[in-house]
């Protein structure tokens, strides 16, 4: 099934001839209907077949998740886009890192937005750039679990793009600005998906492909990614874990329109939009008493 939240607090399924809704059908009553869903004792499969009551256009599509208590990342999961990133900074291998080195990090969220809502970026003077990633919602909590184990906990699979500022800050202020996660369209269950590890993926910018990989590529795969956190965090259920962006990694702009697609997952078409502030003009006064 493909879980679609859209319309604010509407829960459906998305099908080849539209969405179907399942909100009333479930008796789901939540802001969040896709995590009352998950954590609740609910069963769409019936109406997996139902006639569509609107069409995909007809709607907003939001984030599936609307304010997941967690969006976990992984850093350079994959091998030529570590190489890229160590080009960009002019560094060693050893200065760079990996989830096994460093970890995994943090996006607030509150930069959690659906393919609808669109990119914003904040400052007309700094570099923002895009990062298509497979993610996955979890749809359990689990701690200490193992790889082989990983795999139950995962409720389903969508798309993420990681909007990052490039700077000197810490990394997750940079990629949590508002619209910063952008999630969608739908959340695929693991049924539909005959190897998360093996799925084409890429990104276009402007009509040109700037991002193409395989999730084969991924230096850890996404089992690995649940079982490191899951040391240092409880991963639970509703929460969004995301494994890394190959390479190809480039610059948005006002106006640019971002086509993202993960094979069997689904795609969606973004917009970027740009604020009139200056990262240069703006002024942080110390405080205190």
């Amino acid at each position: 099934m493909r879980f679609v939240c859209f319309d604010q607090d509407r829960l459906g399924l998305l099908t080849a001839d539209g969405i179907v809704d399942v909100t009333d059908r479930l008796g789901i009553d939540a802001k969040d209907p896709l995590v009352e869903y998950i954590q609740g004792d609910y069963d769409a499969s019936e109406y997996a077949d139902a006639d569509p009551d609107y069409q995909r256009e007809d709607v907003t599509v939001e984030s599936p998740v609307q304010r997941p208590g967690k969006v976990v990342a992984a850093p350079l999961n994959y091998e030529k886009h570590i190489e890229e990133a160590i080009a960009d900074r002019d560094i060693t291998t050893d200065e760079w890192f990996s989830i096994k080195d460093k970890g995994y990090f943090l996006k607030a969220p509150s930069s959690v937005v659906g393919p609808d809502h669109g990119i914003e970026l904040p400052f007309d003077d700094r570099r923002v750039d895009h990062e298509v990633e497979l993610a996955f919602v979890m749809g359990e909590d689990v701690k200490d679990v193992s790889a082989d184990e990983a795999w139950d906990s995962i409720f389903g699979y969508t798309i993420l793009l990681d909007i990052s500022v490039r700077g000197d800050q810490d990394r997750s202020n940079r990629k949590s600005y508002d619209t910063f996660t952008v999630i969608g369209p739908s959340v695929v269950t693991p049924d539909e998906i005959d190897d998360p590890q093996n799925l084409d993926m890429r990104l276009d910018l402007n009509g040109e492909t700037r991002q193409e990989a395989n999730t084969s590529d991924m230096v850890y795969t996404c089992a690995d990614v649940v079982q490191y956190a899951s040391i240092g965090a409880t991963l639970e259920a509703g929460d969004v874990v995301t494994t890394g962006t190959p390479e190809g990694v480039s610059e948005l702009n006002d106006g640019d329109v971002v086509d993202a697609e993960i094979e069997a997952v689904g795609s969606m078409t973004v917009d970027v939009t740009q604020r009139d502030v200056s990262f240069a003009d703006v002024n942080v006064e110390k405080g205190g008493q």
